[in-house]
């Protein structure tokens, strides 16, 4: 055991030799204020409302209740149409979760991409009803804002809220 420690001790001694404490302290407090700022960092909010609301309602084909609707691209989740709400809004009993993921959906009837915001509604157990899970454009979990897998009912004011059902609210065109 005495070699070990002696190679441990030659091996810092070493790398005292090489650096300076300066140095790695203002790594250290870069890092620091980095980790800090993470949270900082932009997430679409679902609950702030845009004064400007595109109108797609007399070019809205298909059936909202169904995973071929042209606005579920990339949804993951009960459908809220299907338990009790909208595509824009939540069942009674349930809030809207306070951020979301978005997607960008092709409409076949105008023939324009729209940016859907797809919220979570929170406060009861799972619907159960028309379970939808399409993945188009969806991102690793290290990318929040773009992952549908994460509990986006986390976000809200009490973090144990259950998940109830996904909306799939249209939040402008896609340019």
């Amino acid at each position: 055991m005495h070699w070990f420690d002696r190679l441990i001790e030659g091996s810092t001694r070493s790398v005292a030799r090489r650096s300076a404490r300066r140095g790695f302290l203002g790594s250290l407090g870069t890092l620091l204020v980095g980790a800090a700022a993470l949270p900082l960092l932009p997430v679409a909010r679902g609950g702030e409302r845009s004064a400007a609301k595109p109108s797609v309602a007399a070019s809205d084909p298909g059936d909202p209740a169904s995973c071929a609707y042209w606005r579920h691209c990339a949804i993951d989740g009960f459908l809220c149409s299907c338990c009790g709400g909208t595509q824009a809004s939540c069942p009674p009993g349930t809030e809207m979760s306070a951020v979301t993921w978005i997607g960008t959906c092709h409409n076949p009837s105008d023939g324009k991409d729209y940016v859907i915001s797809y919220n979570d509604c929170c406060g009861k157990s799972q619907c159960g009803r028309c379970f939808c899970n399409r993945n188009e454009g969806d991102a690793p979990l290290y990318q929040p804002g773009q992952a549908n897998d994460y509990n986006w009912c986390s976000g809200n004011s009490s973090a144990n809220i259950p998940y109830h059902c996904s909306t799939a609210r249209i939040v402008g065109v896609a340019e």
